[in-house]
């Protein structure tokens, strides 16, 4: 099997879900069975709020530019990034070494258009927006995004999940939040930042939702196995 090198802690506990969805998504019988990975777990990674709604933080892409040649010299394959907003600083990522990168925005349209979802509900922090990152990715796919005219309570969220709350009290904030992305017209919720991916549980039963993270793990299972 091929090596996936995970350019991770953004924030560390979505990484350590992302090794537990790979875990799930093999039926092993044995440890040898199992996906390779080498994880970049780095917390340090400048922060993406900081530097993308602030306008007060450092420049995140010659860090991730750095994970990402430390994963190749260390033996990996190719570069996944367990993090949304993380991808505005792709193109520093993919510049830095010659190994494929499994875009999670780009996998993330693709499940979304086959499923024939049209107006995406984006559960996501203000940054994707701002930062426009998958703006490319559904116009590609003639997909809509749906956005909260004010998601500062959905920032709330992401900020407390950070802070280690995935309770009942924040869950159903969540779902809150989802339900006004349908009552904006959202006819599929997508899960765009992997601390939300954390909370799924809590989402609107009735209507259809893709997490992200589950997009990227099937993409890494499969190269790794190719």
């Amino acid at each position: 099997m091929k090596t996936v090198g995970i350019l991770g802690g953004m924030g560390p506990e979505a990484t350590i879900l992302l090794m537990q969805k790979l875990l799930a998504a093999v039926p092993a019988r044995d440890d040898a069975d199992h996906l390779p990975l080498i994880v970049h777990q780095n917390p340090q990674v400048p922060s993406r709020i900081a530097a993308l709604i602030e306008g007060t933080g450092a420049d995140p892409g010659p860090i991730l530019a750095r994970m990402a040649r430390d994963l190749h010299i260390a033996g990996a394959a190719a570069l996944a990034m367990p993090c949304n907003t993380a991808h505005h600083y792709a193109p520093a990522v993919v510049a830095a070494t010659p190994l494929p990168f499994l875009n999670m925005l780009d996998l993330t349209a693709a499940a979304l258009a086959a499923q024939g979802a049209r107006r995406i509900g984006m559960l996501a922090s203000p940054a994707t927006r701002l930062a426009r990152v998958f703006e490319a990715p559904f116009a590609a796919r003639g997909l809509i995004p749906v956005t909260l005219p004010d998601d500062s309570a959905l920032l709330a969220i992401i900020r407390a999940v950070k802070a280690g709350d995935t309770g009942a009290t924040l869950g159903s904030r969540l779902h809150a939040q989802a339900h006004r992305l349908i009552n904006e017209g959202a006819d599929h919720i997508l899960v765009a930042c992997t601390e939300l991916s954390l909370m799924t549980g809590h989402l609107p039963e009735a209507t259809p939702w893709t997490d992200s993270l589950d997009c990227l793990t099937s993409a890494i299972a499969d190269f790794a196995q190719s």
